[in-house]
């Protein structure tokens, strides 16, 4: 740096970290909560769909610290303290896959799971939501430090291959297109949940 240069203001992805009721008990820096004891916390996951109906899965890059190279939903992520989960998953989608979210629902406000892999701890309260994407089959443009991989697959074939274990995904997949599936059969008909089943830190602005 240069005399009289002014310093590189660094902004630092929190989470919100929470209680086993949902209730916000702090935040901690993204970049230090994932390991051996990771503590729970708030993420979503979003299955994004085109105008056929197909939806769209993503290979995680090869060098994520949990599951890397692992087939998966559309787009995962952190919603920020007091940032709501709709706008969390469009700022996903614009940073991770290069694509505009639209029609969003929420289906699954409740979802929870807990995963380990090579010694670090994925546990999240993760409410999944669906959204549109316009057009057949629109290609995105991911983040190589986030997607190594997408393509486009009719939901009946994808949920099928998961459900019967012919496509290994990640284990927060597995588990929501199983939830899904009892939801029935055709992603566009899907009940859109009420946001008051949502984990009480994601409809409070007090962190």
């Amino acid at each position: 740096m240069t005399r009289g240069d002014a310093p590189q203001a660094t902004t630092e992805e929190l989470v919100v970290l929470v209680a086993p009721d949902g209730r916000a008990i702090g935040t901690a820096p993204k970049a230090t909560v994932h390991h051996a004891d990771t503590p729970l916390h708030l993420a979503f996951s979003v299955y994004l769909f085109d105008d056929a109906g197909d939806v769209l899965v993503t290979r995680r890059a090869l060098h994520k610290a949990t599951f890397p190279g692992v087939w998966t939903n559309s787009a995962c992520g952190h919603p920020a303290p007091g940032e709501p989960v709709e706008d969390a998953v469009r700022r996903r989608g614009r940073q991770e896959l290069g694509i505009e979210v639209h029609d969003l629902r929420l289906v699954l406000p409740r979802f929870s799971y807990r995963a380990e892999m090579d010694g670090v701890v994925e546990w999240e309260l993760c409410p999944v939501l669906a959204g549109r994407v316009p057009g057949a089959a629109p290609q995105p443009s991911p983040d190589p430090d986030e997607v190594a991989g997408a393509e486009w697959v009719p939901w009946e074939v994808f949920a099928g291959d998961v459900r019967s274990g012919r496509r290994e995904v990640s284990t927060w997949c597995r588990e929501q297109v199983g939830e899904l599936s009892r939801l029935g059969p055709d992603p566009a008909a899907w009940p859109s949940a009420d946001a008051a089943d949502l984990p009480a830190a994601m409809t409070t602005k007090d962190l």
